[in-house]
């Protein structure tokens, strides 16, 4: 099954993807209460970067407000940040309280999956000697179009992952390349950290992303990023004015 919110005359509803009236408008399909993300997570990423894997999982957070679902613009101020960069990604979607989970047990406290951006700033990720600013401003995380369950699914070491910008495969790789798989992330994160309904676990990205390119490649306005995994679906979101653009809106019309 595929599970979406949508906003339909003024209203949220949640229900079933097949369900949605044409005229509605797709939500992130999960508000979570927290997101936990996963660095360098996948054996090619690892390999552009020259880098060695990680003895246990890179984690970090981002935040509620970074989500944003389908169609929606990622918007960044032009006077923080210059190198924006896409991460295409697997995302875990938690169905019920899990605490110390065992291994064996981890896929069973799994709702879903869906497709994830994780948008990030390289210069303030880079810059600041930690990942925070640089990983969890507004907008900067794409979630969508829908939690499908695990038997629709399929194996979540087994999909095929992809980032198109602007209509051109930027990542094309697949989930058998992760470094810790979903069940190993989920009890790492459970041995010290609680997971409820509706946390979200991101797992890291492929090889491709546009800080390693040469020459580097970064967002703009107007660009349309798109991330598919497997059969979850398209989630595709445009880049949208920088924020500054309001404030000198705010100001001409004032």
């Amino acid at each position: 099954m595929r599970h979406v919110r949508y906003e339909h005359a003024g209203r949220v509803h949640e229900g079933l993807l097949d369900g949605v009236p044409d005229e509605a408008r797709l939500l992130a399909p999960v508000v979570p209460g927290k997101i936990v993300a996963v660095g360098q997570n996948y054996m090619d990423h690892i390999r552009e970067q020259g880098a060695k894997p990680p003895g246990i999982p890179v984690l970090f957070p981002k935040f509620a407000t970074s989500v944003i679902g389908p169609g929606e613009p990622i918007r960044w101020a032009s006077s923080l940040t210059e190198r924006v960069d896409y991460e295409g990604e697997l995302a875990v979607v938690i169905g019920r309280r899990a605490s110390r989970v065992p291994l064996a047990q981890a896929l069973d406290v799994v709702r879903g999956y869906t497709n994830a951006n994780d948008v990030s700033a390289r210069d303030l990720q880079m810059g600041d000697g930690q990942w925070l600013r640089g990983k969890a401003l507004d907008s900067f995380l794409p979630l969508g179009p829908a939690i499908v369950t695990p038997d629709e699914a399929g194996d979540p070491q087994d999909l095929p992952i992809a980032t198109r910008l602007n209509g051109v495969t930027m990542q094309d790789s697949s989930t058998t390349e992760m470094v810790f798989g979903v069940a190993e992330l989920i009890a790492f994160i459970t041995e010290g950290i609680t997971l409820e309904p509706g946390d979200v676990v991101l797992t890291g990205t492929p090889h491709g992303v546009g800080v390693f390119r040469d020459p580097p490649v970064f967002l703009q306005p107007g660009d349309e990023v798109e991330v598919e995994v497997g059969g979850l679906g398209v989630l595709s979101n445009p880049v949208g004015a920088h924020v500054d653009a309001d404030l000198q809106l705010a100001t001409t019309e004032e």
